[in-house]
């Protein structure tokens, strides 16, 4: 137990103290050195184990040794109190274990990684962790999520919270296992950051069945809230880009499939288990880690939304659409869209269609997904049975629409609000990688006119979007056979001249500043 200062001594180290943590920027190392040389870190300690009465004493030495243990020098002292981080994680006061929870922090942060890792070991750190993750209140919480994620950044840390015996992760399930549903989401959150950090942590996850905490909390529909909060954090984890190696190989996909299929589920939950599909498929690798038949059961699913002309949940529809963008982002997902589904046929009918601009908007996007803005330059174009598929949806979408042709709709398109025009640049530059494409666009002035006004757009992602489109159209052009068509050479000298211009010049001349000369009659 560090000794407590006496009453008078006391006083002018709380006035010390207050006058050391009310500075608003971090202190240097001198400073630090200097303050603790005035009042010894052992006397600020035992002021905090004191029975002494003094209001705001608390706040005032926990705020003091943040600001202490937040420098270099200071968390370089902290493994030699490892045993008052302990108390601090243990005891009931919310300052000082908020307090015990950062030094845990800085330690790993700015300590020795051997020494940081030793004191975590020695003094059984990470169960105390834990249990003020599941205990402790919302800012508590995220800083143990940090801390435990930081310690996963460190090799050896890594070993502590998943020995090779495997007790890091069995605590870890048999926390979740008996936590109400708060707990569990915290635990599942914790999970998530732990699979981002490295190969060995999600292999860890995956090798100790952790994730199927996420499958049980996604099957139990009788709480939507839960199933919510579960999916949000799973939306999360699908970001990290090797996280659909380990997931794809579980029965998450399958739930989610039946979620999207459960009429009877919230759409709001629906719209998120159709976007965390998306993710979990948006890469090359997905389609050689799962079966075909999942992926056709999900765009069954999706189908099925999107049929629902009636629905006034646009939100759904939406979402929906952005799923088959995700899945589109590869060659391999926009192949199956074209080739083992008629799903597409949705994404280029709503952008074709001005009856509703959220749903159109969307559409137009996941459309330039598909088309090949989201892949290296050589994967953009598919093989001739996906290729042949694409043109004659867009040929028949078109014939079935008021404007009658591709090149009809598109400069419809660019006639909308701006939203919509910069969505459609985009969907017209990865088409016209396509010579039917490109002659649809070469052969309508309008459309021509408009990626090449430099004046059309007044954003800079709209200039940068309707340059690109333009760059698009000049380079495609530049390697066709229809270079050589003399129909097109006062398109190609257009084309060339916008392009040199480069996307924010302006052809408005700009009227210089001159002196104005008067005479004094008019005075």
């Amino acid at each position: 137990m560090e000794p407590s200062p006496a009453a008078g001594e006391l006083g002018a180290m709380l006035r010390a103290a207050a006058d050391f943590a009310s500075y608003p920027g971090l202190h240097s190392d001198d400073t630090v050195r200097q303050f603790l040389e005035r009042c010894p870190l052992p006397k600020l300690l035992g002021a905090l184990q004191s029975e002494a009465d003094v209001p705001g004493m608390v706040e005032t030495v926990t705020e003091c040794l943040d600001k202490i243990f937040s420098s270099r020098y200071g968390a370089s002292l902290l493994p030699s109190y490892g045993a008052f981080i302990q108390a601090g994680l243990l005891t009931d006061s919310k300052q000082i274990r908020k307090l015990a929870c950062k030094a845990v922090l800085h330690l790993l942060d700015k300590a020795e990684d051997g020494a940081a890792v030793e004191t975590v070991v020695q003094h059984n750190l990470f169960p105390l962790m834990i249990n003020c993750l599941i205990e402790g209140d919302e800012e508590i919480s995220a800083i143990i999520l940090d801390t435990v994620k930081r310690l996963a950044q460190i090799p050896k840390g890594a070993e502590v919270i998943f020995p090779p015996d495997g007790q890091g992760s069995v605590q870890l399930g048999k926390v979740a296992a008996q936590s109400s549903s708060l707990p569990r989401i915290r635990i599942l959150s914790l999970i998530a950051k732990l699979f981002t950090v490295s190969s060995y942590t999600a292999s860890a996850i995956r090798d100790t069945n952790l994730l199927s905490i996420f499958e049980e909390e996604i099957k139990d529909t009788r709480d939507m809230l839960k199933t919510l909060s579960a999916l949000e954090v799973l939306y999360e984890l699908v970001e990290h880009p090797h996280s659909n190696i380990f997931l794809l190989k579980t029965n998450l996909l399958q739930l989610i499939v039946d979620i999207i299929n459960d009429s009877s589920a919230d759409s709001v939950i629906r719209s998120r288990a159709a976007l965390i599909s998306g993710r979990l498929l948006s890469s090359a690798d997905a389609f050689t880690a799962i079966d075909k038949s999942c992926v056709t059961n999900l765009l069954v699913a999706i189908d099925k939304i999107l049929k629902m002309e009636e629905s006034q949940n646009t939100d759904e529809i939406e979402s929906a659409l952005e799923t088959l963008g995700l899945i589109g982002t590869t060659s391999q997902g926009a192949h199956f869209l074209l080739t083992s589904s008629n799903v597409a046929r949705h994404v280029v009918k709503s952008s074709f269609d001005r009856q509703g601009r959220g749903r159109q908007l969307a559409a137009l996007h996941a459309f330039g997904s598909i088309c090949g803005m989201d892949r290296q330059e050589d994967q953009m174009k598919l093989d001739d049975e996906a290729e042949g598929n694409l043109k004659r949806l867009v040929y028949t979408t078109a014939a079935n629409s008021p404007k009658l042709t591709p090149s009809a709709a598109l400069l419809s398109i660019l006639q909308q609000d701006p939203d919509i025009r910069i969505a459609g640049y985009r969907v017209i530059s990865g088409l016209v990688i396509r010579e039917w494409c490109l002659r649809e666009v070469c052969l309508n002035s309008e459309i021509i006119r408009f990626v090449t006004d430099p004046t059309m757009e007044t954003t800079k992602l709209g200039m940068e979007a309707r340059y690109n489109c333009c760059v698009a159209i000049n380079k495609a052009l530049s390697s066709s056979h229809l270079l050589h068509e003399a129909s097109l050479s006062g398109l190609i000298g257009k084309l060339n001249d916008a392009v040199k211009r480069g996307p924010y010049l302006s052809e408005r001349k700009r009227v210089e500043a001159r002196p104005v000369v008067d005479t004094a009659e008019r005075f």
